[in-house]
């Protein structure tokens, strides 16, 4: 069975790859491999706001025990205004709905506050044993309180959990879908038949939802996978982290090319805030 450090050196990775492209135009660039600067101007290997608030998340279940709100919120207070985190101490990328829900210490839960915030650093969750939808949705809140968003992440981990129990990618989506009453999901049942044309890869929880399950349902790798969401263009890092966590449930840290977790910068960071 996969591990919690397959999910978040896949959802890493992904992520370092997107971080040159970000908000560029589907078509307008092409993704191989590990590159640096572009749009943030950051080294090779850089990881953003996607995987530092998942180590956040990760480095307070392993201090806390289990899922500790508060604590978590600290963590994640400690990212924004201390660095922590990050790879060098240094935040470059943060979405504003995130920002004004931690400097408050208080979700958004406004319609137009459905970023991907919080699906992007809930997959661990899906490693802890038990764990129910008012937890997953209470983590989402911290920072996406509505409902869409909520969901959401209740969808993203019941298909990471899907996946951990061996099924196939669309199984695990359906399986996730079931905890879903929300039409605006309604997609997610056969994505695999929807073409790259009609897939969106904004920030948008949803659209971000839907491109990660994409690219996963309809690849045979974790290199196919997180390139094919990278590609997609505009919210690059997210779609490429999400796409890039299931991949590596679905193939193993063995499956991660080798160069790129050589590439990733600040390794011993990512290790020590695995539980």
């Amino acid at each position: 069975m996969a591990t919690l450090k397959d999910a978040v050196y896949g959802l890493a990775v992904g992520d370092a790859l997107g971080v040159p492209f970000e908000f560029k135009a589907r078509g307008t660039f092409r993704a191989t491999g590990m590159v640096g600067f572009g749009t943030h101007r950051q080294q090779p290997g850089t990881w953003s706001d996607d995987t530092s608030m998942t180590l956040a998340t990760c480095y307070s279940i392993k201090r806390a025990g289990g899922i500790d709100l508060d604590d978590m919120m600290d963590c994640f207070q400690s990212w924004l205004h201390e660095g922590d985190f990050t790879v060098e101490g240094k935040v470059f990328d943060v979405g504003g709905t995130t920002s004004t829900a931690i400097s408050h210490r208080k979700g958004e839960d406004g319609q137009w506050s459905n970023g991907n915030g919080s699906l992007m650093r809930i997959v661990p969750l899906a490693f802890l044993p038990d764990v129910s939808r008012g937890q997953v949705e209470s983590v989402s809140a911290l920072t996406h309180a509505h409902e869409i968003s909520k969901e959401a992440c209740v969808i993203f981990v019941g298909a990471a959990r899907g996946l951990l129990a061996g099924k196939t990618v669309m199984e695990a989506v359906g399986e996730g879908f079931s905890l879903s009453k929300n039409p605006v999901f309604g997609r997610l049942p056969s994505i695999d038949q929807v073409s790259a044309r009609d897939i969106k890869s904004s920030g948008y929880v949803v659209d971000t939802l839907e491109a990660a399950v994409w690219a996963a349902a309809t690849t045979k790798s974790y290199e196919e996978c997180v390139l094919r969401a990278v590609n997609l263009g505009e919210d690059t890092d997210t779609v490429g982290a999400l796409a890039g966590a299931l991949a590596g449930i679905l193939y193993g840290w063995e499956g991660i090319p080798k160069k790129w977790i050589a590439g990733l910068r600040n390794r011993p960071l990512i290790d020590s805030c695995l539980f």
